[in-house]
């Protein structure tokens, strides 16, 4: 889901870092106000573990790559808003010491990663857990759930965004400029290879983290339902 420079043209590019700049304020606004000191640790450990889970990733058709993400599970853990932050770190740190993702197309890579991903994944992770208690199995079909429709529609976003290039920058003689394939090439490709795949990476992970932390640390999912 990675879309790497020379892929997007830079009218584009200025759109998604104008997009992404106020987020990026806010969430650190929100972040600096409501995360606890203990829970600065996590939020590391949330960067980590997204950092490491996307690094696992398949070059697919269309000029990028498919991969879990992990950002439902923070967003579960800490919130939407330092999902996003700690997304954020993760793609900067691969874009700039492995090339994973480019410079330019930072800001639409956090768009669709940092911040579609999280808050789709958590509000519909919130929607069907509602009241649940902590240890009960709907909240860990809710963060299933959740986890693979956020990484769908990131993904959705990012056939999108390649698939459109095509018809906004190309030469006079119609041979595009940027990224080659149009909408019948990129949008199936990336959600192809999410709904038949990588979603269901993401949907194991977090639904094994979350099990997990129900009966070793259910303090971490009661914090988590605060935010």
């Amino acid at each position: 889901m990675h879309i790497p420079d020379g892929y997007l043209g830079p009218e584009t590019c200025g759109v998604f870092y104008a997009v992404m700049l106020p987020i990026w304020v806010r969430a650190s606004k929100i972040v600096k106000k409501t995360l606890k000191a203990k829970q600065v640790p996590i939020l590391a450990i949330g960067a980590a573990f997204n950092f490491v889970i996307m690094m696992f990733n398949v070059p697919i058709p269309g000029g990028t790559t498919g991969h879990a993400v992990g950002g439902t599970l923070v967003a579960i853990l800490l919130g939407p808003w330092a999902a996003s932050i700690a997304t954020t770190i993760a793609l900067l740190v691969q874009a700039l010491l492995f090339g994973d993702g480019g410079i330019t197309t930072f800001g639409a890579n956090c768009f669709n990663m940092a911040f579609v991903l999280p808050f789709v994944g958590y509000y519909i992770y919130k929607a069907i857990s509602r009241n649940a208690p902590i240890g009960s199995n709907k909240r860990v079909i809710a963060a299933g759930i959740g986890s693979y429709v956020g990484i769908n529609i990131a993904a959705a976003f990012a056939g999108l965004e390649l698939g459109i290039q095509p018809l906004l920058h190309k030469t006079a003689t119609g041979q595009a400029l940027y990224c080659p394939y149009g909408l019948n090439v990129a949008l199936p490709a990336m959600l192809g290879g999410h709904l038949l795949a990588f979603g269901w990476v993401e949907v194991i992970a977090t639904a094994l983290v979350i099990k997990y932390l129900q009966k070793r640390s259910p303090e971490l999912l009661e914090e988590g339902r605060k935010n």
